[in-house]
């Protein structure tokens, strides 16, 4: 993970903007940014805290109901609840709901994995409908390609994800059924280059 934190002196010198330590060149947390980063790292641990950051910065996928649940140190399963807001006429799970929580559910993934020192955005998104899905559905991520080795190095990176949503199933012994597929591409970009830029800009 980037050695960049929140609570301490920045030390990651790849993003420095005249080659020289990034101890020395680098802009410091204030305390917005220290606030920013709490909330980030309790979201993560919290539901509660999650829940009331999605009100605020993730409205849809409050009012949809996604939740995170994790299943070991790397891996995450987003779960979207089968609501009447989330179904379409015909009493399956609206193709809208499946596409675009695909999103909200890799940028919770990623958020978990590289930690409160990154903004992740997406850049693409192809998605296969298979069959509808009639309960609640599933998103967990297959393929992160070389997220850890992109995480060591440092710096700004694209990362591919390869998503697989299943129909949550309660009855034992029968496995849930593919619904769909899904290819995205995210953008990470470190907080402290982003402040850094800003402030090469300002002067």
């Amino acid at each position: 993970m980037s050695s960049v934190n929140a609570d301490s002196t920045p030390v990651n010198s790849r993003v420095a903007a005249d080659g020289n330590s990034a101890r020395t060149t680098l802009p410091t947390f204030g305390f917005l940014d220290r606030l920013e980063a709490w909330l980030s790292r309790v979201s993560m641990k919290s539901n509660i805290v999650r829940k009331a950051c999605a009100s605020i910065w993730l409205p849809y996928a409050f009012r949809s109901g996604l939740t995170m649940k994790r299943v070991d140190k790397q891996s995450f399963v987003a779960v979207l609840p089968f609501r009447r807001v989330n179904r379409n006429w015909y009493n399956a799970m609206a193709g809208a709901a499946l596409l675009g929580n695909s999103e909200v559910a890799g940028g919770l993934y990623l958020f978990g994995r590289c930690g409160s020192d990154y903004i992740v955005v997406c850049k693409e998104m192809r998605y296969r409908f298979m069959r509808p899905c009639y309960g609640p559905a599933m998103y967990e991520v297959m393929n992160a390609g070389d997220l850890d080795e992109k995480l060591r190095s440092g710096g700004e990176f694209n990362i591919p994800l390869e998503m697989e949503i299943r129909q949550h199933v309660h009855k034992p012994g029968i496995k849930a059924p593919l619904v769909g597929k899904c290819d995205i591409t995210f953008h990470c970009t470190p907080k402290l280059m982003i402040k850094a830029k800003l402030e090469r800009r300002k002067k």
